[in-house]
């Protein structure tokens, strides 16, 4: 149960662990606390106007609120505009993004963990193709706690073929809904030894799989010892065009490398989904900026996924970072939002509630922002690859010119 100022009553400490304050979002806390018009700026501040005014919500249909009411999941729906022009229609596309927790305890049998959360996000699934999506991408690793800090190698059994259960069961919706999927999933790569990936499994609106990505940069840092399980993925930076634009996936922590974002636009993405899997304590002051900034420096739009709850496994375990022995490695705080490339950006989803963020995006902004600031333009590409090249050789000097007085006595 949640109050209308999207704080939970006293006393439901259980359903607001993760809060702020009891608040499900920055957003909510400084909707309730400020004057309507100390609002209105501090929103302009934060997250900018789109063609000179602040994002409007969209009105979804009936089928998807109540959805949402039964299920207990935050839905949020905004529109990003772009200008009118002459010589092109507008191409607006209905984007959506699913953060949601696991759905029984990772003590639980596998094959019941799995139908569990298959289960659980059904509804959000369904409530997304009733509100008409287009796109739709779910969180990292979907179908399974994000087990990789406990360096335990039994999680593997969660892995399954690009072909296999979680796609086949996304595979129906998409059809149903025609509607292209992002399933981002622990891969089981039967041609190559069985070996284990990280994994977007892009499923078009007919149901058919139109390719995958695999992540490209694997975390060593925290409790996140991803590269016990998988290494860095042989796909490159694909672009996948389908019915409704070109899209990239960028999972997770790709995030923090600009190059990575660089790529997808060089190949001509629209629309970057990145998927993730990251705890406040570490990585919450840096989330609503790197994807913001990628829209921005790339010019596409960015969809931003983060899972939601406090994952508690069986047995204790260390990172190597001089912390004690524990069960859990924190808060996911979800905030799943989207960024545009004029700088413009939605509120965010709940810290703590599953959710569904819904947005039309005219992706006619990408090439009149593209237009307005240059910044393909006049970027210098030859002077980076130069760089980068010699950066590569084991013989690398840094450019860097020593002030020839610099150990003179003042």
């Amino acid at each position: 149960m949640e109050s209308s100022n999207g704080k939970h009553p006293q006393g439901e400490e259980e359903e607001a662990a993760g809060s702020i304050g009891g608040y499900e979002s920055l957003h909510r806390l400084l909707e309730s606390n400020l004057s309507p018009d100390l609002f209105k700026e501090a929103s302009r501040l934060l997250l900018g106007l789109n063609c000179g005014h602040a994002l409007e919500a969209i009105s979804l249909p009936e089928a998807t609120s109540a959805l949402a009411k039964a299920h207990n999941f935050d839905v949020q729906a905004f529109r990003f505009d772009a200008d009118k022009e002459h010589l092109r229609q507008p191409r607006v596309v209905r984007v959506g993004l699913i953060q949601n927790s696991i759905a029984i305890p990772t003590t639980s049998h596998f094959a019941d963990q799995k139908k569990s959360i298959m289960e659980k996000v059904k509804p959000m699934i369904d409530a997304a193709g009733e509100a008409g999506v287009n796109i739709l991408c779910l969180q990292e690793a979907w179908t399974m706690p994000f087990a990789f800090c406990t360096r335990e190698k039994r999680w593997c059994e969660f892995a399954e073929p690009v072909d296999g259960e979680s796609t086949q069961f996304l595979q129906q919706l998409a059809k149903k809904y025609n509607m292209v999927i992002v399933s981002p999933i622990l891969e089981r790569d039967v041609n190559h030894g069985e070996i284990v990936w990280n994994t977007a499994v892009v499923i078009g609106n007919h149901g058919n799989i139109i390719g995958i990505h695999r992540k490209n940069h694997i975390p060593r840092v925290g409790d996140f010892n991803e590269s016990t399980y998988y290494m860095e993925g042989n796909t490159g930076h694909p672009v996948f065009e389908t019915a409704y634009g070109k899209i990239g996936v960028n999972i997770c922590y790709g995030r923090h490398h600009p190059l990575n974002w660089l790529a997808f636009g060089l190949n001509g993405a629209e629309i970057v989904f990145n998927p993730s899997a990251t705890v406040g304590e570490l990585s919450e002051p840096m989330w609503p900026i790197e994807a913001r900034n990628a829209a921005i420096a790339n010019s596409y739009f960015v969809g931003s996924i983060n899972r939601v709850g406090t994952e508690v496994f069986p047995n204790p375990f260390t990172s190597g970072d001089g912390k004690p022995q524990h069960a859990n490695f924190g808060h996911f705080y979800g905030s799943s939002h989207f960024s545009a490339p004029d700088a413009s950006c939605t509120s965010s989803l709940s810290r703590y509630r599953d959710g569904l963020m819904i947005s039309d995006m005219d992706l006619n902004l990408c090439r009149q922002i593209k237009d307005k600031w240059g910044f393909r333009m006049t970027a210098r590409y030859d002077m980076y690859a130069s760089l980068l090249s010699e950066y590569l050789r084991p013989d690398f000097k840094p450019q860097v010119i020593i002030d020839p007085l610099i150990n003179k006595e003042a």
